[in-house]
């Protein structure tokens, strides 16, 4: 006859991971879901012409958009949906990817505008 101890596991109070948990992946540290979604939008750049272009992947905190000229890290925008005609002020996060399409180019919302795409997010798994 065998017998079954109820064992506790005790974490520290300092809420660090034990060192058997791996650490977390990239899309687990996402503050957003990314939806993947096509769709036109003018990006105006203060003294410049604006740039027709469409969206990559969108997220409740910004999205990555595909522009035909790659503009500079820190670079101030503002993202018209052509649809609802609503826009929203964002900076560029990163320098741009160059594809055979134009610039992929990761955009970051100054002020939350979870509901300007228009579209529903899947909860965070976070």
């Amino acid at each position: 006859m065998s017998t079954v101890l109820d064992k506790k596991v005790v974490v520290a109070a300092s809420g660090a991971r034990p060192a058997t948990q791996r650490p977390a992946t990239a899309e687990e540290r996402r503050r957003a879901q990314r939806v993947l979604l096509r769709m036109p939008i003018i990006v105006h750049i203060a003294g410049k012409p604006s740039l027709n272009a469409y969206t990559h992947t969108v997220s409740q905190n910004g999205a990555m958009i595909l522009v035909p000229e790659p503009l500079a890290e820190g670079a101030k925008v503002s993202i018209e949906n052509p649809k609802t005609q609503n826009t929203v002020d964002a900076r560029v996060v990163r320098p741009p990817q160059i594809t055979s399409e134009g610039s992929l180019l990761p955009v970051e919302f100054l002020s939350a505008s979870p509901h300007f795409w228009n579209v529903f997010f899947p909860p965070s798994v976070n």
